[in-house]
């Protein structure tokens, strides 16, 4: 059973996509690790620059990542669609402008962004194994009221986003980054640092961790036994992410579409 609250994303867009090249006025960009997962409704993206040193609050700070809902309309025929990722957690500080592309499909696995509110162009390839399965969890509090923390899985892949217990300060500067807030504020590093993206297979009952905001849990096999409980609840057994969930979304009886 699929249950999102708004017409579902086009099956074109789901799965796990890997951005292949980044092209900007700042120049061009293929070694940072990016990877986005997509099911019927929620979104979740991590990406880790190859050339942050993640053993300092800076070097973390260059990481980016958000989750949230994802929205494809098409309001002039004449252009492409335009898919919106809608953040409701975010790694890095506010934009001031949506997160918006225009999205043409080269083939059914491979798709170019260019921006709405903004010159760049990337382009996504998807990666094999995600499909046939989508599922969308939101964590219960001791309470049973949903909480933003999230579990996403796509195919074979899983992706959690735990985000941070800290507001941003007052003072925030439109379209600053996480590394300009440390710099002013450095005796919040922790705090404000403290948001965990990861991403990385879920299969037979085990997560394995590939890429994380978190270097420590890189590479780790964690448990992770996912159950649905019932129509709205689900349940992880054992490991880190061991819990009551809701369901937001849950399709796992589809066959993959392509590949």
């Amino acid at each position: 059973m699929n249950t999102p609250t708004r017409p579902d994303v086009p099956a074109a867009y789901h799965g796990v996509w890997a951005r292949t090249l980044l092209e900007s006025p700042e120049g061009r960009d293929t070694t940072t690790w990016v990877r986005w997962l997509q099911t019927g409704l929620w979104h979740g993206d991590l990406r880790v620059p190859a050339e942050a040193a993640r053993d300092t609050p800076d070097g973390l700070a260059l990481q980016q990542g958000f989750g949230g809902t994802t929205a494809i309309t098409r309001p002039d025929p004449a252009l492409p669609e335009i898919c919106t990722w809608q953040r409701t957690i975010d790694f890095q500080p506010p934009r001031s402008t949506p997160d918006a592309g225009h999205m043409v499909f080269e083939t059914p696995d491979r798709v170019i962004e260019t921006g709405v509110h903004g010159r760049y162009l990337e382009v996504w390839e998807r990666l094999p194994a995600s499909l046939g399965r989508r599922i969308a969890l939101a964590r219960l509090d001791a309470g049973g009221q949903p909480t933003a923390e999230r579990l996403l899985v796509a195919g074979v892949y899983g992706l959690h986003l735990r985000p941070r217990a800290a507001a941003w300060p007052a003072d925030l500067v439109p379209d600053e980054t996480l590394g300009d807030v440390l710099q002013r504020r450095p005796a919040q590093a922790a705090a404000l640092l403290d948001f965990t993206i990861g991403f990385g297979t879920l299969a037979h009952g085990v997560w394995t961790v590939e890429r994380a905001t978190r270097p420590a849990l890189e590479g780790q096999a964690l448990p992770c036994a996912l159950h649905r409980v019932d129509t709205e609840h689900a349940r992880v057994e054992r490991g880190p992410l061991a819990g009551d969930w809701q369901v937001l979304e849950w399709v796992d009886d589809e066959r993959p579409a392509h590949g």
